[in-house]
């Protein structure tokens, strides 16, 4: 019986199926390209945005705010840079735990960024006495909080959780439904969840 690679070696070059790989590069512009020979062609895609996809991509924006406590609030990033979004829920502070996402309006409100990656094995505890401490500087300030990160299902959804727990006293089942009351599209990533599970203030 022959080899994997024999067989590969001796599969003829007439019986290959042509390809074509899009490309969709960081500006937007997308490409097709087609080998030819030994060569690499490269031309314009035509077809219209998201008919290669197998998806429809959603691109509304999610202004969509829980409301944890009167001075405390999860969203996306998205309603962290909608200021009609901001001004309607009052809010005067804002806790950016996403990476990379700039804060942009940064003479109107009081920011705190703390950077977190949404991997199960990012040591999320080690970020929570930060971010409860700057929770609790809005409250003791009479201000509003927003906390975010990209999509506001996560990392946000986690770090409320985890001051629910850490200075609410709340048990990790009732701070996980309690953020889900507010905002039910929040999924946190299984790591930050067996975090969470464990986890006892210092």
């Amino acid at each position: 019986m022959p080899s994997l690679t024999e067989e590969i070696q001796s599969f003829p070059r007439s019986r290959l199926r042509r390809q074509c790989t899009r490309v969709t590069s960081l500006s937007g512009r997308r490409i097709i390209e087609t080998w030819r020979g030994s060569t690499v062609t490269v031309v314009e895609d035509q077809s219209p945005p998201g008919s290669n996809m197998g998806y429809i991509p959603d691109t509304s924006w999610d202004l969509q705010i829980g409301r944890i406590k009167p001075f405390l609030l999860l969203g996306s990033q998205d309603a962290a840079h909608d200021f009609g979004t901001l001004k309607k829920y009052k809010v005067s502070h804002i806790l950016n735990v996403a990476y990379g996402i700039e804060n942009v309006f940064p003479l109107l409100f009081i920011y705190k960024n703390v950077q977190i990656l949404d991997q199960p094995d990012t040591e999320l505890t080690a970020h929570l006495k930060e971010c409860c401490h700057f929770i609790k500087q809005a409250q003791e300030e009479n201000g509003v909080v927003l906390v975010h990160c990209n999509t506001g299902v996560s990392r946000a959804a986690a770090v409320v959780i985890g001051y629910l727990m850490s200075c609410d006293g709340q048990p990790f089942e009732e701070a996980l439904s309690s953020v889900k009351t507010a905002r039910p599209a929040c999924c946190l990533n299984p790591g930050f969840l067996e975090q969470l599970q464990r986890y006892r203030q210092p």
